[in-house]
């Protein structure tokens, strides 16, 4: 691949950075916690979804030290709704190596960036550009996107050795200091607004036109090739919103390993039971059912398993003990809790997974 036509980015799209650049809130500054918060929940969600929590989040830590310091249940409250739960324990983790290791100050090299826990290529790149002003690019799939229709590069952008191969060309023409930011934020808005990944690109607009291979082709939609061996597994499972005469709800922890580890849950059980078996697995935990209902079904989907969901809403007799053992007493999951409102609101943090559940038998149970 001939990567030449790189070298001519640069002044258009840092012109063009420089007059069509959003205001966004991490834009304020090149804090590194500020950057880094940002990237970290940028990942896999979307800049409209973000903003209300990172300003959220900035307003409750607003420096890494205090994210060093903040307890684990209040780190995850601060964090429901935006999923991948383990980005935020990441964040933490490397919050206590920056205090300890490094005076609670961010290193400024891309190579000690990257070995903070958490911290990719791609958001150490992000970092040690747009606040330190290095020669680091910062590639994902906007990048990628920009790159390939731009040299009509049919490589499969799911090849890491690609990916670092275009890193390492995009370095070659990076310059330093606030243009390394300006150029790195460039192709993140280019990719965004204008290069978009889905429906027609916005060729017209774009400062890089009269440089992209595949725009003078018209074969923009041909970009990228994205080849992935994907198997999605899918779980049936019944779950339940369970509640006692109070009207405390019933959750339990997963494990602290796999799948939304450490996380609240709801009781569930595999399969898609009917009202018979339902009845018979609840007695089972040392419920006393009152009564129950069936709800709505619906699938959660993950990266690499889907959910199919049944639901219930089930009153019951509280067994006046500080829990009730259940039938899974694997892997630490053998008590149920029973917690309020108040503390659903402002203390736990239930998974997107079982949002659909929670407000219907919410809604249903009052």
């Amino acid at each position: 691949m001939n990567y030449d036509t790189l070298g001519q980015v640069v002044e258009p799209l840092l012109t063009w950075f420089g007059k069509k650049r959003r205001a966004l809130p991490w834009r304020v500054d090149t804090d590194p916690y500020h950057v880094w918060v940002s990237e970290i929940m940028l990942q896999q969600t979307r800049i409209e979804a973000v903003i209300p929590y990172y300003e959220r989040f900035l307003q409750v830590l607003p420096d890494v030290a205090s994210l060093a310091d903040c307890e684990e249940e209040k780190l995850l409250k601060l964090w429901e709704g935006l999923g991948y739960y383990s980005r935020v324990r990441n964040m933490k983790k490397a919050a206590l190596v920056v205090m300890e290791e490094y005076q609670g100050e961010f290193p400024d090299t891309y190579e000690k960036l990257v070995k903070l826990p958490g911290i990719g290529t791609y958001t150490a790149g992000a970092i040690a550009s747009i606040s330190f002003g290095r020669r680091a690019a910062a590639v994902d799939g906007n990048v990628l996107r920009v790159i390939t229709r731009l040299l009509a590069d049919s490589h499969n952008i799911m090849d890491e050795k690609y990916r670092k191969e275009v890193k390492s060309k995009l370095e070659a023409i990076y310059p330093v200091g606030e243009e390394a930011a300006m150029l790195t934020e460039g192709l993140m808005e280019l990719g965004e607004v204008v290069c978009l990944p889905s429906g027609m690109p916005q060729c017209e607009v774009c400062p890089l036109e009269d440089l992209c291979q595949a725009r003078k082709k018209n074969t923009m939609l041909d970009y990228p090739v994205k080849q992935v061996e994907k198997k999605v597994k899918e779980e049936k499972q019944t779950l339940f919103y369970i509640l006692d005469e109070k009207g405390r709800l019933a959750l339990l922890k997963r494990p602290e390993t796999g799948l939304l580890a450490g996380m609240w849950e709801l009781v569930s059980a595999p399969g898609h039971l009917n009202k018979k078996e339902v009845e018979k697995y609840l007695q089972h935990l040392g419920l006393s059912v009152i009564s129950m209902e069936a709800m709505s079904s619906y699938k959660h989907v993950f990266s690499h398993i889907i959910w199919q969901n049944q639901t219930y809403l089930v009153r019951c007799h509280n067994l006046r003990k500080k829990y009730i053992p259940s039938t899974k007493t694997s892997e630490g999951r053998e008590i149920i809790y029973w917690v309020t409102k108040e503390q659903l609101q402002h203390e736990i943090a239930l998974p997107t997974a079982f949002k659909k559940c929670m407000a219907e038998g919410a809604k249903r149970g009052k």
